[in-house]
């Protein structure tokens, strides 16, 4: 049983997907999906219960770590296009049990994170309602065992706002990719307006005298744990990762890309460079006008222009902020879809959600599936304590896709690369470096969810996967990546 044997790479036109998508809408769907929950909800929390002003020293950790595998993942599209996500890179450059192992990761990953952010994105909105007297009662707008405290104590029954969204964007992306980022160039735009107001009205009200301990020593937290001083730094590292998932997610979209050798480089690239740039001045200015310690709550940017009597300001962030959930959103369950259509129709998953609609050359069965598992995972179960499981799926994949390129530099070193990552392995290898170390600090509950999905994911592959998988059946071709 050959447990790391390669995947030759597919054709990139054997994909039945269409090809409608160029480095403007890439870059794009980067912004729409990394500028969301990250920026609007975790910044504030981060800074508030891990790192304090020294956030921003987060930012730049999580910056190098992303920098360095977005560039691993630029090389990796620019030659292993039509493969699509860490799944399709560690499958062909580190075997299949390994592909499989970082798919199924991804599966769980992207999931929670389109459960987690539509029970975000829910708030908000309900919010919003509530402002304008269209008030939404709370057992509708929550999960059950979802409770208020008080001496009135209220409790969800069912999140309908989470269920609705999950349920409009699956038929928004069964309709076709290009339609899909139509919407999300708009919503993109939106929440850059509203975080261009908060920058500008932030730079009038700056106080440096907030940012002083800038790394605040070690002591109890709002929520009463030890925090701050560097394993503070790192910790905020760690939680705010999860803004940072749009990197696999455009790497999904190779197959639905003119020229993905070019045009994915150039997405990755320079959605990575406009958000990390966004996060550290968001941060800094976000800590420099309010005391980090009261960042605790859901909507920390709004909130901190409240506080210094912007409410106009405030308004127009929380509609920014529901675009950048919105587009969170849409782009997560975009990756969600393409990760499973491409490991079904590798045959590791049942291969009837590897048919394409012709219509619309989506597959629209999968989409289909997800949208009723998710949106029930949404509306039914509080998951805020789950989504540092989706932070340690993102950073495993991020390690295996710098792994893939160091071993793929070894064992076809004159495989074409029209982008090559400079220094390599070096840097490669320290990206890989840093992606586990901020992994070590993630709390002890995230890596026992991690082992127990991974215990499930290979029962799965031992009873199934490995014995449906094409590159074992009789017919799939013998040469392993690139004619070894």
């Amino acid at each position: 049983m050959n447990l790391f044997r390669t995947k030759p790479i597919r054709p990139t036109d054997e994909a039945g997907l269409r090809r409608v998508l160029g480095p403007v809408d890439l870059t794009l769907m980067g912004i729409g999906c990394i500028v969301g929950a990250g920026i609007f909800v975790f910044t504030g929390q981060a800074a508030a219960l891990h790192a304090g002003p020294a956030i921003v020293i987060s930012f730049a950790i999580t910056g190098v770590a992303c920098g360095f595998s977005a560039l691993s993942y630029a090389e990796l599209a620019s030659s292993i296009g039509g493969c699509g996500s860490a799944y399709g890179y560690g499958y062909a450059a580190l075997g299949e049990i390994v592909g499989w192992i970082i798919g199924w990761d991804l599966i769980l990953e992207y999931g929670l994170g389109v459960a987690t952010v539509a029970a975000g994105w829910s708030g908000y909105v309900s919010d919003a309602l509530a402002s304008i007297g269209a008030k939404i009662p709370y057992e509708w707008t929550h999960a059950p065992g979802v409770c208020t405290t008080g001496p009135v104590q209220q409790c969800g029954s069912a999140n309908l706002l989470a269920i609705g969204v999950i349920l409009a964007l699956g038929l928004l992306l069964a309709a076709g990719a290009k339609e899909s980022l139509r919407l999300n160039a708009i919503m993109v735009a939106v929440k850059l307006a509203a975080l261009l107001l908060f920058i500008g009205l932030a730079l009038t009200r700056v106080d440096p005298a907030f940012w002083h301990p800038f790394i605040p020593p070690v002591g109890l937290n709002p929520a009463g744990h030890t925090a701050y001083g560097w394993n503070g730094i790192v910790s905020g590292a760690a939680v705010i990762f999860f803004a940072y998932i749009g990197f696999d997610s455009l790497s999904t979209a190779a197959e639905e890309t003119r020229n993905p050798q070019r045009n994915v480089p150039i997405g990755i690239i320079s959605a990575m460079v406009i958000c990390t740039t966004l996060y550290m001045v968001v941060s800094l200015l976000l800590t420099g006008i309010v005391p980090f310690r009261t960042l605790t709550g859901n909507s920390p940017v709004s909130g901190a222009l409240l506080a210094i009597g912007y409410n106009w300001g405030a308004a127009a962030v929380a509609v920014g902020a529901i675009a950048g959930l919105s587009t969170v959103l849409l782009v997560l369950f975009f990756g969600i879809t393409r990760i499973i259509f491409a490991m079904s129709r590798d045959g590791l998953l049942p291969t009837v959600f590897a048919a394409v609609n012709e219509r619309t050359r989506t597959p629209v069965r999968v989409i289909a599936v997800l949208a009723v598992i998710v949106s029930a995972l949404s509306g039914f179960l509080p998951l805020k304590s789950l989504v540092k499981v989706v932070n340690i799926g993102t950073l495993m994949a991020f390690t295996v896709v710098c792994l893939g390129v160091i071993v793929l530099r070894y064992r076809n070193p004159d495989m074409p690369r029209p982008f090559r990552v400079p220094l390599a392995p070096l840097l490669p290898a320290v990206g890989a470096a840093i992606n586990i170390y901020i992994a070590a600090h993630l709390p002890g509950v995230s890596w026992v969810a991690f082992v127990i999905w991974l215990l499930i994911g290979l029962c799965v592959y031992f009873l199934y996967s490995h014995k449906h998988s094409l590159l074992h059946q009789p017919r799939a071709p013998a040469a392993e990546l690139g004619g070894r």
